[in-house]
């Protein structure tokens, strides 16, 4: 760690503390997450593993947070990240009305490329959420934390496949027009009801493989017709709602694929008719309002 002066804290995540920091000798920023080993005979936490090996797997990409170094440090170990400033979420919680379409489509682009580099290397996700897409000072998107990563078969033989990603992405999207999430369940239950609420009940004739779900007939609910989607986003443009349709269908297959987005209705990323409206919201650091800054020390203390 001696090469590292700490600035200050950035948050704390399931399996460690995250910290601003600068290399002594190059002055380069980063993020640094220290992951402690509560027992030493239990080796290191599958998530940061997974974490880790998704990473080095895949070639560095300007869509997917860059992991420049891994080393031992006390009773556990440090990740060392590129330095982000904020997440999305952030820029949604703080923006005082839902994002403009021109800041939906870029930030979309964005993440669809981001989503596409991962599949094409094999790898899923599994957490896609605006708080693990990371922002930088110039508007750039890039997904981070992979603790839930795994590997997928393109043949579609394993249970992981790309649609998982791509139902994600729709929620995302769906967020970013609604200003805050459609389906906004607080436990998996809820989070079901929210959903048919919308998208109707589903049945075989909708989903054919819907039947073949382990958990299928163990729990029921009333049977509900979907919502269109411009009743549920009205300031959406039907184009935005086609789109978004894609991504929300039940039947895995039928979703459309990151690596097949013509990006019709996506223009390239930092528009500048949002980029200058992002910049009091990316001035302040990830979990901080606008006007907080981070604390920092002149000693630079260790982790």
């Amino acid at each position: 760690m001696d090469q590292y002066c700490i600035l200050g804290r950035i948050g704390e995540g399931a399996h460690g503390i995250v910290f601003k920091a600068k290399h002594v000798e190059t002055g380069e920023i980063v993020a640094l997450k220290k992951v402690a080993l509560r027992r030493l005979e239990d080796g290191i936490p599958n998530q940061a593993l997974r974490e880790i090996k998704a990473l080095q797997e895949m070639e560095d990409n300007q869509y997917v947070v860059q992991l420049k170094a891994v080393f031992p440090h006390g009773a556990g170990f440090v990740l060392a990240f590129e330095f982000m400033l904020s997440d999305l979420a952030e820029v949604v919680r703080h923006a005082q009305r839902p994002l403009a379409q021109a800041q939906v489509k870029s930030y979309l682009q964005m993440l669809l490329k981001g989503v596409a580099f991962c599949h094409a290397n094999n790898i899923v996700h599994r957490d896609l959420k605006p708080a693990n897409l990371l922002i930088s000072a110039s508007g750039q998107l890039k997904i981070a934390d992979f603790g839930l990563a795994r590997v997928f078969s393109p043949d579609g033989s394993r249970l992981y496949t790309h649609q998982v990603a791509t139902r994600a992405v729709g929620c995302i999207m769906g967020e970013l027009l609604n200003g805050s999430p459609l389906f906004p369940g607080e436990n998996d239950i809820e989070q079901l009801c929210y959903v048919l609420r919308i998208l109707g009940t589903p049945n075989p004739q909708v989903w054919p493989e819907l039947t073949e779900l382990p958990d299928y007939n163990k729990i029921s609910f009333k049977e509900q017709a979907p919502v269109p989607l411009e009743e549920v986003l009205p300031d959406a443009s039907p184009q935005a709602l086609d789109l978004l349709g894609q991504f929300l269908l039940y039947p895995p297959r039928q979703r459309i694929a990151a690596s097949k987005m013509s990006y019709a209705w996506v223009p390239s990323p930092y528009d500048a008719a949002w980029s200058c409206a992002l910049c009091s919201l990316l001035s302040s650091p990830r979990g901080s309002p606008p006007s907080v800054l981070l604390h920092s020390s002149p000693a630079c203390p260790s982790i």
